[in-house]
């Protein structure tokens, strides 16, 4: 009977860790710069999908806005420094050091435009997240938490 409830009980665990195979997460941004959210969560080994939507309406090459998740740990000056050569990468530095601490990222997006990205993190912990468009890292961020 002992091991009949502890097969039943492995069943249950797996059936239920197998319900949460996916996630879908929606962030809008807007002309004020600023994401409608500071703190998102998804759990390891998830796919999850984000959807970055530009609420605004002043121009792309104005008031464009990305959203790049980063490791943790990593310097949101020096990354959002180095984004400001990479117009041509949508603000996303190609230096290997920069480069290498990026999860995700969307493209830049203008007025009414929206992109999404699908990713899936192995390791618990705080990412954070940024919009790497000149300036506005020090504004558009958070913290993406995966459990």
């Amino acid at each position: 009977m002992k091991k009949l409830l502890t097969a039943f009980g492995f069943i249950a665990v797996f059936a239920a860790s197998s319900l949460v195979s996916a996630k879908t997460i929606e962030v809008t941004s807007n002309d004020t710069m600023k994401f409608n959210v500071s703190e998102i969560e998804t759990e390891v080994g998830v796919e999850t999908t984000l959807t970055l939507i530009n609420e605004g309406k002043i121009p792309k090459a104005a008031m464009g806005h990305n959203l790049v998740i980063l490791k943790p740990g990593a310097d949101l000056a020096s990354f959002g420094n180095a984004a400001v050569t990479a117009a041509a990468n949508d603000y996303i530095p190609t230096a290997e050091d920069m480069a290498a601490l990026i999860i995700a990222n969307t493209k830049v997006l203008g007025p009414g435009e929206s992109d999404t990205i699908v990713f899936t993190i192995d390791e618990p912990g705080n990412y954070p997240f940024i919009c790497s468009f000149p300036g506005h890292w020090a504004l558009m961020k958070g913290i993406l938490t995966v459990k």
